[in-house]
């Protein structure tokens, strides 16, 4: 059993988690995601908080750092002009606390 609880605890130790290294990509083909942003909160499935430094960036969570090149990023978003298109809803909130998912559901499109 204590082997057990050390593999595991090797193993969450050197696989890196879920950051949310974000790149906005020029084009709907070049994106693992399109994202639509919403006028309300209650209209979004994530609320994001745009982080300043890498380091702060979430654990899918809702806290965006946004890459400069392309390699950078864990996930590359392509912003879409209609809602319908969109297979994420986020809203951009102003403070840190405000982040996260409002539809748990969605949360696997960011793994």
């Amino acid at each position: 059993m204590k082997i057990l609880l050390w593999v595991l605890l090797y193993l969450t130790a050197i696989i890196p988690l879920h950051a949310q290294k974000i790149f906005s990509v020029d084009y709907e083909s070049q994106a693992d995601i399109k994202v639509f942003v919403v006028d309300y909160e209650s209209q979004a499935d994530l609320k994001v908080y745009k982080v300043k430094y890498e380091s702060q960036a979430g654990k899918n969570d809702g806290k965006w750092f946004f890459t400069t090149y392309a390699s950078q990023a864990d996930k590359k978003i392509f912003f879409v002009d209609y809602e319908s298109q969109a297979q994420l809803k986020i809203f951009f909130v102003d403070y840190e606390s405000q982040a996260g998912w409002r539809n748990n559901a969605k949360k696997s499109l960011l793994y």
